[in-house]
Parts: C-alpha cells; sequence; structure tokens
C-alpha cells in the first residue's frame, strides 16, 4: 500500500475542491466535505460516498437539516494506487463524482462522462 500522511491526502482533497469551477461552488449549498480513514465493513473499497438530498430534489420542506456530507476514503484511495500521481488523479475524480451527487447526477451519467 502506498504511504502518506493524513495531512498531505487532506492537501489533495482541498485542491480538488478548488478545482471546482466557482460558478459550481457557488451553488453549493448545506453540504461538507470529510477525510475519513476507512469506509463501512460492507463495502470497504468504497472510495467516496454522497449521503443528503440533492439540490435537485429539495423543495420548500428543505429547512433546518444537517448538512450533507461527503466523505472521501483514504484507505482504499492509498491501496487502490501506486504511485503518488495516482492518488492525485484519483482523488480528483473521486470529488468531482461525489460533489456531482449533490447536484444530482446519477453514477450511470457520470461513469459516461468519465468520472466513474
Amino acid at each position: 500500500m502506498l504511504e502518506m500522511t493524513r495531512e498531505a491526502f487532506e492537501e489533495l482533497v482541498s485542491e480538488a475542491l478548488d478545482r471546482i469551477p466557482p460558478e459550481l461552488t457557488q451553488v453549493m449549498d448545506n453540504v461538507a466535505v470529510f477525510v475519513e480513514d476507512e469506509p463501512d465493513p460492507s463495502d470497504p473499497e468504497l472510495l467516496g460516498l454522497y449521503e443528503g438530498t440533492p439540490l435537485t430534489e429539495r423543495g420548500e420542506w428543505y429547512a433546518g437539516v444537517l448538512p450533507d456530507r461527503i466523505s472521501i476514503y483514504m484507505g482504499p484511495t492509498l491501496r487502490h494506487c501506486a504511485t503518488t500521481e495516482e492518488v492525485v488523479h484519483e482523488v480528483a475524480v473521486t470529488v468531482v463524482h461525489e460533489v456531482a451527487h449533490h447536484f444530482g447526477i446519477e453514477d450511470e451519467r457520470l461513469h459516461e462522462l468519465g468520472w466513474g
């Protein structure tokens, strides 16, 4: 498994978020991004997870709720990648993939667009 400090991995996640166009980040609403060590044991190789209500499904009822949560998993990402360059790429893809879920874009469409 590739070695990387938690701080370095968190910086990659931050850099990936910074590369999202401002016109998109300005409309992101009530969402928090976290780096976690490992996903649920039922899916040990999961690289990222979006939990919440996508913007496309929110209505007048959406008020006073906890923020949506995007988790980026360090362990599976480092196991999946052989080089630091691969980690940089995989983190960027995973962040975009999970942010896209916040915008209501489903896995099938993300795979078609190359963000699977």
